[in-house]
């Protein structure tokens, strides 16, 4: 067993990042795989909606070796409700806090040693993983709104990235500059990197948006989109991800056929 590594990232910010990392790391769970989802923002909004948050995080610490990382997986949290349902005894994460925002600034003051371990700073989070990779199915890690270390180590280190864009000028036009980045990886770091752009928080009764829609897939292969439904801020706000609501919901619908096209 080998974990295949996929990172949610874009460069822009409120375009659904964390509900589907979110999404993505219970429905894969559900399905039966053991799964561990990195929490790469120092907002740490994917370890609270999955009820695991910590006073500071020890990503850094872990990054540079100083500790392992059996010592910051933690397992999902199960209430009685949720000790019936699979996923949350599949479900691990390396929890995130706002102290992971001096992530840069520490690996400076520890570059002596990235050097002698990684060569490079951006190579560390692929080594970390290549330690840890047999004991998981998939490892999915969701990252900042910026194209800093994090984001960058992710790409380095991922077998696939998804980006979630909405159908609105501004985050298409976010696209570039994220793209040109990915290139410059996938020629000197990762070969094998893949990406698959996501359509997210699509009001499909807007033309403005089927337009949009419409540009993005003639420059892009993009996947099924994603509905701007209340069903997905409810699934947050609950703490209930979209794979455990009824048959009949359109936001299992959307993500089913998201996950389906992504052969996940």
């Amino acid at each position: 067993m080998r974990a295949k590594v996929i990172t949610i990232g874009n460069n822009k910010g409120g375009v659904g990042k964390t509900m589907s990392a979110y999404q993505l790391s219970c429905y894969l769970a559900f399905k039966g795989n053991r799964v561990l989802a990195i929490d790469f923002d120092s907002q740490a909004n994917l370890s609270t909606t999955l009820k695991v948050t910590v006073e500071r995080t020890l990503i850094p610490e872990w990054l540079i070796g100083d500790i392992t990382a059996a010592e910051i997986i933690m397992p999902v949290p199960s209430d009685k409700e949720r000790e019936k349902e699979l996923l949350y005894k599949n479900l691990f994460v390396i929890p995130s806090s706002r102290h992971l925002a001096n992530l840069s600034k520490l690996l400076i003051l520890s570059e002596g040693e990235v050097r002698k371990t990684a060569g490079r700073k951006e190579r560390l989070l692929r080594m970390r993983l290549e330690e840890i990779r047999d004991q998981f199915d998939y490892i999915v890690i969701d990252t900042p709104p910026m194209l800093g270390d994090e984001l960058i180590m992710s790409l380095v280190c991922s077998d696939r990235v998804l980006i979630p864009t909405q159908a609105q000028d501004y985050s298409i036009d976010g696209l570039e500059e994220l793209m040109d980045t990915f290139e410059i990886i996938k020629e000197t770091e990762n070969p094998n990197l893949e990406f698959a752009i996501i359509p997210s928080m699509v009001n499909p009764r807007r033309k403005i948006e089927r337009q949009r829609l419409e540009e993005l897939a003639q420059s892009f292969e993009i996947t099924p989109l994603v509905r701007n439904l209340v069903q997905m801020q409810e699934s947050v706000a609950l703490q209930k991800p979209i794979c455990l609501m009824g048959n009949k919901s359109k936001g299992r619908q959307d993500y089913n056929e998201l996950w389906s096209s992504l052969n996940l």
